[in-house]
């Protein structure tokens, strides 16, 4: 082999791998990119369904609100545990543990102030036959099926980009083009979940 082909040789090769990185670069980018983006689509729909508890609330709050004696702590606890949970701002491109450990605990005060709610209206027999207020109950109910649902779809959303991003060489790519690690939500979701509260209405 002359020097003139050993040097087009050791040049091709040389090219060949600038051209795998090249690739493998280009598609790990991609795929981190769509990844992130369920992520942060999945993080929305949580925000959603936390956001349908928020609306119902007030008209929650109003119905209890019309009859007499009914616990003003109670009331109070509720509305300043709403306005807590709409002063914590996440952005889902930066979703770190200590973002989304506030997110937690503001929807769960939240989440306790509702329950305690409910299991004070158990006192109220005139209540517990209100059809608004079976209404609301049977719609929260329903919402906070909804919020474990998306906190699930955001998890799974979440561990499959985290997986995927920790593996090699996706790690330097990741580390490259700034794709962070998203954390999750803590397994136990009862603690944002206020509990059922069945009404005999007999």
């Amino acid at each position: 082999m002359t020097p003139q082909i050993q040097k087009l040789v050791i040049w091709g090769g040389f090219f060949f791998v600038i051209l795998l990185i090249c690739f493998s670069g280009c598609g790990s980018y991609n795929n981190m990119v769509t990844k992130d983006e369920n992520v942060s689509a999945q993080w929305h729909n949580v925000e959603v369904a936390y956001q349908r508890r928020m609306d119902l609330i007030p008209n929650l709050v109003n119905t209890v609100q019309g009859y007499a004696n009914f616990e003003k702590s109670t009331i109070v606890a509720v509305t300043e545990a709403r306005a807590s949970v709409g002063q914590v701002k996440i952005d889902p491109s930066h979703l770190d543990e200590a973002s989304l450990k506030n997110f937690q605990q503001a929807q769960g005060n939240l989440g306790s102030a509702l329950s305690r709610l409910l299991v004070v209206a158990e006192k109220y027999p005139e209540l517990k036959a209100n059809t608004n207020f079976l209404d609301l109950q049977t719609q929260l109910e329903g919402t906070e099926n909804r919020i474990a649902e998306q906190r699930r779809e955001f998890n799974l959303a979440a561990q499959d980009l985290n997986t995927y991003i920790r593996t090699f060489p996706r790690n330097i790519w990741a580390g490259l083009f700034g794709i962070q690690k998203r954390a999750y939500f803590e397994s136990d979701e009862a603690a944002a979940k206020a509990p059922t509260v069945k009404f005999d209405t007999k």
